[in-house]
Protein backbone atom coordinates (compact mmCIF):
# COMPACT_ATOMS: atom_id res chain seq x y z
CA UNK A 1 0.00 0.00 0.00
CA UNK A 2 0.96 3.23 -1.08
CA UNK A 3 1.70 5.74 1.74
CA UNK A 4 0.09 9.04 2.10
CA UNK A 5 2.88 10.93 1.21
CA UNK A 6 3.49 9.00 -1.92
CA UNK A 7 -0.21 8.97 -2.72
CA UNK A 8 -0.06 13.01 -2.85
CA UNK A 9 3.21 13.03 -4.78
CA UNK A 10 1.50 11.36 -7.39
CA UNK A 11 -1.35 13.43 -7.62
CA UNK A 12 0.93 16.33 -7.15
CA UNK A 13 2.45 15.54 -10.35
CA UNK A 14 -0.36 14.73 -12.65
CA UNK A 15 -2.56 17.63 -11.33
CA UNK A 16 0.58 19.78 -12.30
CA UNK A 17 1.85 18.15 -14.71
CA UNK A 18 -1.26 17.33 -17.00
CA UNK A 19 -1.76 21.45 -17.30
CA UNK A 20 2.05 21.53 -18.45
CA UNK A 21 2.73 24.08 -15.87
CA UNK A 22 6.46 24.49 -15.72
CA UNK A 23 8.72 26.69 -13.18
CA UNK A 24 8.88 30.57 -14.54
CA UNK A 25 12.67 30.83 -14.76
CA UNK A 26 13.99 27.13 -15.44
CA UNK A 27 10.94 25.84 -17.41
CA UNK A 28 11.75 22.51 -15.45
CA UNK A 29 8.33 20.47 -14.85
CA UNK A 30 6.47 22.78 -11.85
CA UNK A 31 6.45 19.42 -9.27
CA UNK A 32 10.44 20.27 -8.60
CA UNK A 33 8.98 23.01 -6.36
CA UNK A 34 6.70 20.86 -4.49
CA UNK A 35 9.79 18.61 -3.92
CA UNK A 36 12.19 20.73 -2.72
CA UNK A 37 9.54 22.15 -0.04
CA UNK A 38 8.43 18.66 1.02
CA UNK A 39 12.62 17.84 1.28
CA UNK A 40 12.89 20.90 3.58
CA UNK A 41 9.59 20.09 5.22
CA UNK A 42 11.36 16.52 5.65
CA UNK A 43 14.59 18.36 7.78
CA UNK A 44 12.41 19.12 10.39
CA UNK A 45 9.15 17.27 10.62
CA UNK A 46 10.33 13.94 8.97
CA UNK A 47 7.69 12.10 11.04
CA UNK A 48 4.97 14.28 9.88
CA UNK A 49 3.35 12.10 7.15
CA UNK A 50 0.03 14.68 7.20
CA UNK A 51 2.36 17.70 6.47
CA UNK A 52 4.59 16.07 3.71
CA UNK A 53 1.61 14.93 1.97
CA UNK A 54 0.68 19.26 2.11
CA UNK A 55 3.61 20.03 1.05
CA UNK A 56 3.46 18.04 -2.46
CA UNK A 57 -0.23 19.45 -2.21
CA UNK A 58 0.46 22.84 -1.86
CA UNK A 59 -0.22 23.97 -4.58
CA UNK A 60 -2.82 22.11 -6.06
CA UNK A 61 -5.74 24.16 -5.30
CA UNK A 62 -4.52 27.57 -5.98
CA UNK A 63 -3.17 26.63 -9.30
CA UNK A 64 -4.56 23.57 -10.43
CA UNK A 65 -8.57 22.41 -10.70
CA UNK A 66 -8.17 20.61 -7.37
CA UNK A 67 -10.83 21.63 -4.72
CA UNK A 68 -10.48 21.31 -1.40
CA UNK A 69 -12.85 18.65 -1.44
CA UNK A 70 -10.93 16.57 -3.73
CA UNK A 71 -7.74 17.09 -0.93
CA UNK A 72 -10.10 16.08 1.74
CA UNK A 73 -12.15 13.15 0.01
CA UNK A 74 -8.75 11.82 -0.71
CA UNK A 75 -5.85 12.46 2.07
CA UNK A 76 -7.90 13.61 5.19
CA UNK A 77 -9.34 16.55 6.61
CA UNK A 78 -5.96 17.25 8.46
CA UNK A 79 -4.04 17.76 4.86
CA UNK A 80 -6.82 19.45 3.35
CA UNK A 81 -6.61 22.17 6.54
CA UNK A 82 -2.92 22.25 6.38
CA UNK A 83 -3.39 23.14 2.49
CA UNK A 84 -6.29 25.50 2.70
CA UNK A 85 -3.85 27.45 5.32
CA UNK A 86 -1.11 27.81 2.25
CA UNK A 87 -3.75 28.60 -0.45
CA UNK A 88 -3.98 32.04 -0.90
CA UNK A 89 -7.77 33.52 -0.23
CA UNK A 90 -9.39 35.18 -3.62
CA UNK A 91 -8.99 38.77 -3.50
CA UNK A 92 -10.82 41.36 -5.57
CA UNK A 93 -10.16 42.47 -8.83
CA UNK A 94 -10.33 46.24 -8.24
CA UNK A 95 -7.32 45.90 -5.59
CA UNK A 96 -3.58 46.47 -6.44
CA UNK A 97 -0.73 44.32 -5.73
CA UNK A 98 -0.07 45.69 -2.39
CA UNK A 99 -3.93 45.33 -0.96
CA UNK A 100 -4.22 41.60 -2.03
CA UNK A 101 -0.67 40.93 -0.46
CA UNK A 102 -2.08 42.41 2.93
CA UNK A 103 -4.76 40.04 2.57
CA UNK A 104 -2.68 37.33 1.76
CA UNK A 105 -0.38 38.10 4.58
CA UNK A 106 -2.94 38.16 7.37
CA UNK A 107 -4.31 34.60 6.10
CA UNK A 108 -0.88 33.21 6.69
CA UNK A 109 -0.98 34.97 10.22
CA UNK A 110 -4.18 32.68 11.29
CA UNK A 111 -2.09 29.65 9.98
CA UNK A 112 -1.06 27.01 12.47
CA UNK A 113 2.68 26.61 13.64
CA UNK A 114 2.69 23.14 10.81
CA UNK A 115 1.24 25.51 8.34
CA UNK A 116 3.61 27.94 8.87
CA UNK A 117 6.61 25.91 8.63
CA UNK A 118 5.00 24.87 5.29
CA UNK A 119 4.63 28.45 4.44
CA UNK A 120 8.39 29.09 5.47
CA UNK A 121 9.64 25.96 3.15
CA UNK A 122 7.65 27.53 0.15
CA UNK A 123 9.47 31.02 0.85
CA UNK A 124 12.61 29.41 1.12
CA UNK A 125 12.56 27.62 -2.09
CA UNK A 126 10.79 30.20 -4.19
CA UNK A 127 13.36 33.20 -2.79
CA UNK A 128 16.67 31.32 -3.25
CA UNK A 129 17.32 32.20 -6.64
CA UNK A 130 14.66 35.16 -7.48
CA UNK A 131 17.69 37.48 -7.49
CA UNK A 132 19.57 35.55 -10.26
CA UNK A 133 17.01 34.92 -12.44
CA UNK A 134 15.00 38.27 -12.08
CA UNK A 135 16.55 41.02 -10.21
CA UNK A 136 13.75 43.67 -11.14
CA UNK A 137 10.88 41.44 -9.27
CA UNK A 138 13.37 40.09 -6.82
CA UNK A 139 13.24 43.65 -4.79
CA UNK A 140 9.55 43.52 -4.76
CA UNK A 141 9.05 39.85 -3.81
CA UNK A 142 11.80 39.67 -1.51
CA UNK A 143 10.25 42.84 0.15
CA UNK A 144 6.57 40.97 0.52
CA UNK A 145 8.47 38.06 1.68
CA UNK A 146 10.36 40.20 4.33
CA UNK A 147 7.06 41.58 5.42
CA UNK A 148 5.68 38.05 5.76
CA UNK A 149 8.48 36.64 7.86
CA UNK A 150 6.97 38.79 10.27
CA UNK A 151 3.45 36.91 10.95
CA UNK A 152 5.00 33.24 10.25
CA UNK A 153 6.67 33.33 13.93
CA UNK A 154 5.06 30.00 15.32
CA UNK A 155 6.89 28.28 12.40
CA UNK A 156 9.95 25.86 12.98
CA UNK A 157 12.96 28.29 13.91
CA UNK A 158 15.59 26.79 12.05
CA UNK A 159 13.41 27.34 8.58
CA UNK A 160 12.62 30.88 9.98
CA UNK A 161 16.59 31.60 10.56
CA UNK A 162 17.31 30.16 6.85
CA UNK A 163 14.30 32.20 5.33
CA UNK A 164 15.14 35.42 6.91
CA UNK A 165 18.92 34.68 5.91
CA UNK A 166 18.23 34.08 2.68
CA UNK A 167 15.85 37.74 2.01
CA UNK A 168 18.38 40.02 4.09
CA UNK A 169 20.99 38.75 2.05
CA UNK A 170 19.19 39.04 -1.30
CA UNK A 171 18.16 42.88 -0.08
CA UNK A 172 21.46 43.67 1.00
CA UNK A 173 22.89 42.73 -2.42
CA UNK A 174 20.09 44.72 -4.26
CA UNK A 175 21.74 47.94 -2.89
CA UNK A 176 24.91 47.22 -4.55
CA UNK A 177 26.08 47.10 -7.93
CA UNK A 178 25.12 46.35 -10.27
CA UNK A 179 21.54 46.82 -9.15
CA UNK A 180 22.17 50.01 -6.59
CA UNK A 181 18.60 50.03 -5.44
CA UNK A 182 18.19 52.89 -2.80
CA UNK A 183 17.70 51.49 0.85
CA UNK A 184 14.75 54.47 0.61
CA UNK A 185 13.28 52.54 -2.25
CA UNK A 186 13.07 49.36 -0.14
CA UNK A 187 11.57 51.57 3.04
CA UNK A 188 8.79 53.39 1.17
CA UNK A 189 7.81 50.71 -0.78
CA UNK A 190 6.95 48.63 2.48
CA UNK A 191 4.81 51.36 3.62
CA UNK A 192 2.37 50.67 1.38
CA UNK A 193 2.63 47.36 2.24
CA UNK A 194 2.37 48.08 5.59
CA UNK A 195 -0.66 50.48 5.51
CA UNK A 196 1.31 52.91 7.59
CA UNK A 197 4.41 56.13 7.94
CA UNK A 198 8.00 54.21 6.05
CA UNK A 199 9.92 53.34 9.16
CA UNK A 200 13.55 54.05 8.86
CA UNK A 201 14.90 50.44 8.41
CA UNK A 202 14.03 47.59 5.62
Amino acid sequence: MLSLEERARRFATRAHGGLGQRRKYTEEPYIVHPAAVAELVRSVSPDDEALLAAAWLHDTVEDTATTPGDIAARFGEDVAQLVAMLTNPTTPATLNRAQRKRLHFAHTAQACPRAQTLKLADIIDNTREILRYDPDFARIYLLEKQIQLEVLTQGNSHLLQKAHGIITNGIAMLMQPPYNVPADWFVKKAAGYLGKAASKSV
